[in-house]
This record gives C-alpha cells, sequence and structure tokens, in this order.
C-alpha cells in the first residue's frame, strides 16, 4: 500500500516501513542500542532522499527514547546529573552538527556526505562489533574468563573543574561528559541517529559509570538532543513528516517493548556477530547505493502531488510550511505522549502480571 508523503514528497509503502521499524526497534531493545544507524539507511533505501530520513529518524528516536527513560525513571537507574552535563556538550555539537548539514545541503552535497558518513560508521563499528563477538564465542567456548579493569585513566580525566556525581558515585571533570556530549550530538545532527553506540561505550570505558544506571542515562541525554535536531530541521527545512513519524514511532516502541522482554529471556551476547554482521551488510549496501546504482527519479508534477494528498496531509504541509516552530514543537509533544504512553501502559500490565502470580 502505497502513500505520498506531503513533506518528503515521495511514494512509499507504509506497511513496509512499519515492519522494518518494528524489526528494528526489537534490536534495539533486545541489544541496547539505538536503531538510527540502521532506520535511516532503510529509510533512504526505500527512496526517501537522506535530508529527509534524517530528522525524521531523530524524531522517532525521540520518542523510542522518551519510552524508554521513563521506564528508567520509575525503576530509579538514571543520573540525570551526569546526563545534563552530557546534554550541554550535547547541544553545542547538535549546532555545529545542523550548521554542517547547512553547508553540505547548500552546495548540493548533503546525500553523498550523509552515504559517506554511514559507509564509514557502520564499517567501523561493525569490524569492531564482529572481532569482539567472534572473541567472546571462542572464549565462551574455551571457557576462558578475563578480568578487565573497572576504570582506566586517560588524559581527558586530568582536566579541572571536577564535580561529584553522587548517584554514580564519581568525582571527575565535567569536561568528561560535555566533549562526549559534543561529538554525539554532532553525529545525531549529521546521521538522524541517538548516538547510543558511542555515548554507552564512552559511559563505560572513559567515564567509568555504574553499569545499571547506562541506559537510562543515555536514553535520557538522547531525549535532549533529538528534540533539537528534531526543531531545528523543521525550522530550518520543514523537513520532519508527521505522517512518516508516527508509523516510525509506533513500530520502533512497539519492538523496543518486545526486544526488551527478548533480553530478559536470551543471551544477546551471543547474537553480538549476527547484528555486526548486519551492520557491515548495510555499510556495503549504502556503498553501492551511493555510487553504483542508477537513480530513477519519480516526477511528480504540482497538479497530481495536490491530488494525491489528503485533507489531514494538507494540513501538515501547510503548518509545516506557514509556522515551523510550532510544527518542530508538535512532532516533539506526538513524541512524547506516545512515548510516555508505551512506558505507562508497559507499567500497568507488569504489575497486573505480578498481582495476577501472587494471587495463583
Amino acid at each position: 500500500m502505497e502513500y505520498f508523503l506531503p513533506i518528503a514528497e515521495v511514494y512509499v509503502n507504509i506497511p513496509l516501513i512499519f515492519i522494518l521499524s518494528l524489526v528494528v526497534g526489537v534490536l534495539s531493545g533486545l541489544f541496547g542500542v539505538g536503531g538510527g544507524f540502521l532506520m535511516t539507511p532503510f529509510l533512504i533505501f526505500l527512496g526517501i532522499p537522506p535530508a529527509y530520513a534524517v530528522p525524521n529518524e531523530a524524531n522517532n528516536i525521540l520518542g523510542t527514547s522518551i519510552s524508554g527513560s521513563t521506564t528508567h525513571y520509575l525503576k530509579g537507574t538514571l543520573d540525570y546529573k551526569m546526563g545534563l552535563m552530557i546534554v550541554v556538550g550535547g547541544v553545542a555539537g547538535t549546532i555545529l552538527g545542523i550548521i554542517t548539514f547547512s553547508y553540505f545541503k547548500d552546495i548540493g552535497k548533503i546525500n553523498i556526505v550523509i552515504s559517506l558518513a554511514y559507509m564509514y560508521i557502520l564499517a567501523i563499528i561493525g569490524t569492531i562489533m564482529l572481532v569482539q563477538g567472534v572473541s567472546e564465542i571462542d572464549r565462551a567456548r574455551k571457557k576462558v574468563i578475563i578480568k578487565n579493569k573497572l576504570h582506566s585513566h586517560y588524559w581527558i580525566h586530568g582536566l579541572p573543574f571536577r564535580m561529584r556525581f553522587k548517584k554514580s558515585k564519581l568525582y571527575e571533570s565535567i569536561f568528561t561528559p560535555i566533549i562526549i556530549g559534543l561529538l554525539v550530538g554532532y553525529l545525531a545532527a549529521i546521521m538522524g541517529v541517538g548516538g547510543a553506540f558511542i555515548l554507552v561505550p564512552a559511559m563505560i570505558y572513559i567515564i567509568g559509570m555504574p553499569t545499571k544506571l547506562i541506559p537510562g542515562t543515555s536514553l535520557f541525554v538522547t531525549i535532549f538532543i533529538s528534540a533539537i535536531v528534531t526543531v531545528l530541521h523543521a525550522f530550518h527545512y520543514g523537513s520532519i513528516d508527521l505522517m512518516l513519524v508516527m508509523v516510525l514511532i509506533l513500530g520502533s516502541i512497539l519492538g523496543v517493548q518486545i526486544g526488551q522482554k527478548l533480553g530478559e529471556k536470551v543471551d544477546s551476547s551471543q547474537f553480538k556477530a549476527i547484528l555486526a554482521f548486519l551492520l557491515l551488510l548495510v555499510g556495503i549496501a549504502i556503498a553501492y547505493d551511493a555510487f553504483f546504482t542508477e537513480k530513477s527519479i519519480r516526477i511528480i508534477s504540482e497538479t497530481n502531488g495536490v491530488k494525491a494528498l489528503s485533507p489531514f496531509a494538507k494540513f501538515i504541509k501547510e503548518i509545516s510550511i506557514n509556522v515551523p516552530i510550532l510544527y518542530g514543537i508538535f512532532s516533539i509533544a506526538l513524541a512524547l505522549i506516545l512515548g510516555v504512553g508505551a512506558a505507562i501502559i508497559r507499567k500497568v500490565f507488569s504489575n497486573l502480571i505480578k498481582q495476577a502470580k501472587k494471587a495463583s
């Protein structure tokens, strides 16, 4: 079933996008990583221009992050103070990323820049994860146990302005989380990713946070960065398509809940090599699509485009053009409502199941 997106101005298969978003959401929940570095390439493969795929997936990440962080808030596994320091750097990085995005968009090179960024990032991450996954499988087979140092010290820990983070039981320079946030925000603005694939390892190996606080704090940071990316893209380019965002968020939130449940029953480390192989395949596919595929442009006349729009789609397009800031805020509100709603529903059902087990 094809639907004409009023903002991106392309025809897409809505059920297929929902299914892909659901699958990526399951992977996100199972492996504890953001799905932006998978879903954005999928959107590009489906014919959505990269300049539109990036901001819409950022809006989707906002919804899933709100859902996940609300769940961690209810569990008390979130360090607000550390998260806010990362957000400070993230805001600056996001602004720099938008400036970079604007420059390449103005010279007509943004699509190739996004493709190259994904190609290299996925190749690097996929290779690292594949090596780690194969090593873990080999060690498990040989029953080899390696004790790693909990926290290594680097030059970044010697920076001034130290602060005590009571929740994480740390005392270190505020520049450590700020610099990490700067890098994450920059990538989020250009690539439409949450940055968890950088943020989570940095929290573990550089900041040295307790493992139980990392997922919730990472999601907390992603909320602010994704919200800023969404608003800036909506204001500068009017590239947020609410029709697409609703499908993405609904599929992702449902998938994340399923993935988290699966993660409680299976050892996700056993599938790390499979995920790494998938990342490498996506990176190769992006490279092929960017450099070897002949593009066929589907031209739509202004008259046909108007006829293809439903009343709701026309309303969305008018709002995005006339009041872009309000449109961006509404996009965030949509993600907030769906995200918090999903977390509350999961909490209610979880409590009902526990009560039923106690009663029986």
